[in-house]
C-alpha cells in the first residue's frame, strides 16, 4: 500500500502546478482521477515531444503518471450531476481555475461541500481568492517580480534573469497544495471537517524573500543587485572555466572557505573570510583564477575536499551521467500505456518512504481514457452513457 492509499482526489486543474501536485499524490499512492476536456487545449500536455508511436505527449505521460482521467464538458448540466456523485467518493478536490469560474459552473466549494460536508477542496490560483489582484493573470514569471524576489535577483549589468524553471508553479504552487491538502485531511481525520485550501503562488513566493525579506523588514533598508551574501555580493556565485563552463562556489562556512583557498592556490584570502572588506578586488583574482584552468581539472582539484563546490551540469550530465542520481533513481523508467509495452523516462518522485516507496505504476493515459469505466460505476447504464455521448457530455 502507498502511504497516501484511502486519499481519492478529483483533479480539475490543468498546465504545470496542479497536475505536478497530483502527481506528488497519486505516485504516493492516492488515487487521482484527473478531470478533463477533449475539446479545449492544455499547452503543457499539448507541448511535444510525443512518445514514439503514440498520441501520448511525454509532458501527459509524465504528468498523468498512476492517475486516471476523464473527459466532461463541464459547461453541460448532466457532467455536474456526475461530479456531485463522483465527490460523494473522490472527496479532495484540486482545480486551478480563477475565482468564480468553478462557481459558475455549479461546482464552488460551498455548492459540493453542500452535497459532502467532508471535502477538501483546494483551489490554486495566482493571486489567491481574496484580495484587489485576485482575478489577475498571471504566469511564473510575474509572481516572481511582483514579489520582491527578483529586485536583489539577476546582475547589476543586466538586471533580474529568467532561470528556465517554474519556481512559482512547482516549488510554491504544487508543494503548497500537496501541504495544504494533507495538513487538511489531518484535520478531517480529528475532526470529521472538510475545508476549502486557498493556495497562491504569489503568497508563497513573499516568505522566498527569506533572510533578505526578514532583513528588510527590520531595517527598512533594500537589497540590491550583486551586493548580499547570497546574490553575487561575496564570493558565493558561479565561476567561468578556461573550457567555457561553471563552477558554482558556495563556501560560506570558515572551514569549506579555508580548503577552498587553499585548493586554489590563494591562502592569503583565508583571514579576509569569504566576505572580505576588499572583495571587489578578491572576487576579480579568483575569477581570473578559475578561469586558468578546465571544469575538469579544477573538479579534479576539489575531488573529496570539503569545499561546496559543484559543476553547473547540463541535462545529460545531471539526469543521465550522474552516478549520485543514478543511485537516488530520480530518473525512472515508466511503461507508457497504449503504446505496446513501451516504457519512457521520467523524472522521478523526491520523496523516498522506507516502508511504503513509490510505484511507478504506469504513465499517463489518453485524455478520458477511463470515462466509460468511471460513468458505469457510478450506476449508469450503457443505453444512458450512449445518450450522454450522443450530447456531447464527455466532449
Amino acid at each position: 500500500m502507498g502511504a497516501l492509499a484511502g486519499l481519492k482526489i478529483l483533479d480539475f486543474s490543468t498546465l504545470l502546478p496542479g497536475p505536478f501536485a497530483t502527481l506528488m499524490l497519486a505516485d504516493m499512492g492516492a488515487e487521482v482521477l484527473k478531470v478533463s476536456s477533449k475539446s479545449k487545449a492544455d499547452i503543457v500536455i499539448d507541448y511535444p515531444p510525443f512518445v514514439e508511436g503514440t498520441e501520448i505527449s511525454v509532458n501527459q505521460a509524465w504528468l498523468g503518471r498512476n492517475k486516471k482521467t476523464i473527459s466532461l464538458n463541464l459547461k453541460d448540466a448532466q457532467s455536474i450531476e456526475i461530479i456531485k456523485k463522483l465527490i460523494l467518493e473522490y472527496d479532495i478536490v484540486m482545480e486551478q481555475f480563477r475565482p468564480g469560474v468553478m462557481e459558475k459552473l455549479g461546482l464552488g466549494y460551498e455548492t459540493l461541500k453542500a452535497v459532502n460536508p467532508e471535502l477538501i477542496y483546494c483551489s490554486l490560483t495566482g493571486y489567491g481568492q481574496t484580495g484587489p489582484l485576485k482575478m489577475k493573470a498571471g504566469h511564473d514569471i510575474n509572481y516572481l517580480s511582483r514579489s520582491g524576489n527578483m529586485a536583489q535577483a539577476g546582475r547589476k549589468s543586466t538586471g533580474p534573469v529568467l532561470t528556465n524553471m517554474q519556481i512559482a508553479d512547482v516549488a510554491v504552487g504544487s508543494m503548497n497544495s500537496v501541504i495544504g491538502i494533507l495538513a487538511a485531511v489531518h484535520y478531517r481525520n480529528n475532526t470529521g471537517k472538510g475545508q476549502q485550501v486557498d493556495v497562491s503562488m504569489y503568497d508563497g513566493l513573499i516568505p522566498f524573500n527569506s533572510m533578505d525579506g526578514a532583513a528588510f523588514l527590520a531595517t527598512g533598508k533594500e537589497p540590491g543587485r550583486e551586493e548580499e551574501r547570497l546574490n553575487g555580493g561575496c564570493i558565493y556565485d558561479f565561476y567561468e572555466t578556461k573550457d567555457g563552463k561553471y563552477l558554482s562556489v558556495g563556501c560560506l562556512e570558515p572551514k569549506f572557505w579555508n580548503n577552498f583557498c587553499t585548493c586554489i592556490g590563494r591562502p592569503e584570502y583565508i583571514e579576509g573570510t569569504v566576505w572580505p572588506a576588499d572583495i571587489a578586488e578578491v572576487k576579480a583574482d579568483i575569477i581570473s583564477r578559475i578561469k586558468e584552468k578546465s571544469l575538469k581539472d579544477w573538479m579534479e582539484i576539489f575531488n573529496d575536499k570539503d569545499v561546496c563546490v559543484e559543476p553547473v551540469l547540463n541535462l545529460e550530465e545531471a539526469l543521465i551521467k550522474d552516478e549520485h542520481m543514478q543511485a537516488r533513481k530520480m530518473v525512472v523508467d515508466v511503461v507508457v500505456p497504449e503504446s505496446e509495452g513501451k516504457t519512457v523516462k521520467q523524472l522521478g518522485s523526491p520523496i523516498k518512504l522506507s516502508e511504503c516507496p513509490i510505484e511507478y505504476k504506469q504513465g499517463g493515459y489518453p485524455i478520458g481514457y477511463h470515462t466509460y469505466e468511471v460513468i458505469e460505476q457510478l450506476g449508469f447504464t450503457k443505453e444512458q452513457i450512449k445518450e450522454m455521448e450522443k450530447k456531447g457530455v464527455f466532449r
